[in-house]
């Protein structure tokens, strides 16, 4: 946990004497992260395509990517790497008051949590957006059908405030009924429990993905939200923001240069592109702002990836993916109409 020490200057009422001391500077995230040895990095329960457990009990997913990169940066080593599972309604406590020193798990970017939270919410890694699934066999095609009907929503999340806000703009008297656990969410759905199931269309698919019979279900067309998912960080530390800020860029940056984890040796050893030379640490300085080795964007392309190698093997068609298509979403590159663009790195 990160130590603050303070000091305290008294002042009588009734005299005039001012005490004055020398205040100790706190340790920067980074910092305590060096000594400590690795980065606590928070992630949810395992959903699909985010953060989930393999059959040897590892993490992956396009979140989980982003705390490798994070460690990759620092240390040069992605396993250099704690993984915290967190409820809904504990994550943003638990990176406040330092247990976690990085949120990278479907967080949605609203003004209140960036500003009301002590927070700071960085480049979005996906833009997703809240809808509804149904059973196809309820005749239900459209979410504006869903009047007066039973929506089972995890609470704690953008996505019941969402859920309220669609209801009553719409008259449609929706009961939501509740749950901190996706899981019992989704059981209590598949039982009939409720007449329909609301959370990002992404995080949806993938649960879908492993429901009984995946056909009997259908996620409805409208799309309620808008719902930047992006990493957060404690308000304060600004070394700490730029390094995940420009970890997340690295990626982005290096799939619009071409930069991948398999030709990055070829590309450091060979290239004499001025901007893929700077970014890889081979002229230039750009690591010293930020206090890693100049080797930090090459140590996360070469472990991690780049941004479009992740999303294809978590959220595209990659083993481990969820099947969601790229091509024409947010989700691409600038150059390709989307909204993942990093700043110039030079």
């Amino acid at each position: 946990m990160m130590k603050l020490t303070t000091f305290l200057t008294s002042v009588a009422a009734v005299a005039t004497l001012a005490v004055a001391a020398t205040p100790v500077t706190a340790e920067t995230t980074l910092e305590i992260v060096k000594k400590r040895g690795h980065v606590r990095c928070q992630v949810g329960p395992p959903s699909a395509g985010y953060y989930n457990l393999d059959a040897k009990g590892e993490w992956y997913g396009l979140d989980v990517a982003t705390c490798q990169a994070v460690a990759s940066a620092i240390f040069g080593d992605p396993k250099k790497l704690e993984i915290q599972s967190i409820s809904s309604q504990m994550r943003f406590t638990s990176l406040a008051n330092g247990e976690s020193d990085l949120l990278s798990r479907t967080a949605t970017w609203t003004m209140s949590r960036d500003t009301q939270l002590g927070l700071d919410f960085l480049q979005p890694n996906f833009y997703d957006g809240q809808g509804f699934t149904v059973h196809k066999d309820s005749g239900i095609t459209s979410a504006y059908q869903l009047k007066g009907a039973k929506v089972c929503v995890t609470s704690g999340t953008t996505t019941e405030l969402n859920l309220t806000d669609f209801s009553r703009a719409n008259d449609l008297n929706i009961s939501a009924v509740t749950f901190e656990d996706y899981n019992v969410r989704d059981e209590t759905y598949l039982n009939g429990g409720c007449d329909a199931v609301t959370g990002d269309k992404s995080s949806m698919a993938g649960n879908m993905a492993a429901f009984p019979v995946p056909a009997d279900h259908m996620i409805l067309p409208e799309t309620l939200s808008k719902e930047p998912l992006a990493p957060a960080v404690r308000h304060g530390d600004s070394q700490w923001r730029d390094i995940v800020s420009w970890t997340v860029y690295a990626m982005i940056n290096a799939e619009e240069l071409g930069i991948t984890s398999k030709n990055v040796d070829d590309l450091r050893a060979k290239s004499d592109n001025v901007s893929i030379r700077r970014m890889l640490g081979v002229e230039g300085n750009l690591h010293e702002g930020l206090g890693l080795n100049k080797d930090w964007a090459y140590s996360i392309i070469k472990h991690v990836g780049n941004y479009g190698e992740n999303y294809e093997a978590y959220m595209g068609s990659g083993e481990q993916g969820i099947g969601i298509p790229r091509k024409g979403s947010a989700n691409a590159l600038w150059t390709d109409g989307g909204l993942m663009y990093s700043p110039p790195m030079r």
